[in-house]
């Protein structure tokens, strides 16, 4: 346990009540999330989304990705920053009660997500017709391309969702949530 470790489980503990399964994972290397997630920052901050457009957009990448950790973390908060249905719809694709602005953002990143070797200069055109500049269709896709390499470290080293979500995550976000790894038992921590 080194201390940066240990702040990690801590800054866990005060945010969510305990300590989170990936943060457990990434125990192993903190400086590397830390340095991960400052890009994200940068990124998220390049790009100029607000709340929910972050919401939407980790959201939709994660539930494109079958990330059952992230998608159950940020269509949460996504229920949060506006409702429970809207976050479900977007956690399955269908993207009811959506903006034309967020709905464009939510259809790229799960390309991004899916495959990105497949997009095209329409994609970024719709993008664009919806009110996002060139600069932030970089950050916006530099940032979904980091929360995918966020969500395969975590799935390929076993993080499972934390069993609080049962409890902390609105009904309907839990019902979207059918791919994945499954929401851990109360007794395991990583399988």
């Amino acid at each position: 346990m080194t201390d940066e470790a240990q702040r990690m489980f801590d800054e866990d503990v005060a945010d969510t009540g305990h300590v989170m399964n990936n943060s457990r994972l990434w125990a192993y290397r903190p400086g590397l999330v830390a340095g991960l997630f400052e890009l994200l920052r940068e990124a998220g901050k390049a790009a100029g989304l607000d709340g929910r457009e972050r919401g939407i957009l980790i959201a939709a990448c994660a539930s494109a990705a079958g990330d059952s950790y992230c998608a159950l973390a940020w269509g949460s908060r996504l229920a949060e920053a506006g409702d429970a249905d809207t976050a479900a719809a977007v956690l399955r694709g269908a993207d009811v009660g959506l903006t034309a602005r967020e709905r464009a953002l939510a259809g790229w990143v799960r390309k991004v997500a899916v495959m990105p070797h497949g997009t095209s200069g329409e994609d970024v055109q719709e993008l664009r017709d919806t009110g996002w500049d060139d600069l932030q269709v970089f950050a916006i896709t530099v940032f979904a391309a980091l929360r995918i390499a966020f969500s395969t470290v975590n799935g390929a080293l076993g993080a499972r969702p934390d069993a609080a979500f049962r409890a902390t995550a609105p009904p309907a976000v839990l019902d979207a949530v059918t791919f994945g790894r499954p929401i851990e038992d109360e007794t395991s921590k990583l399988s």
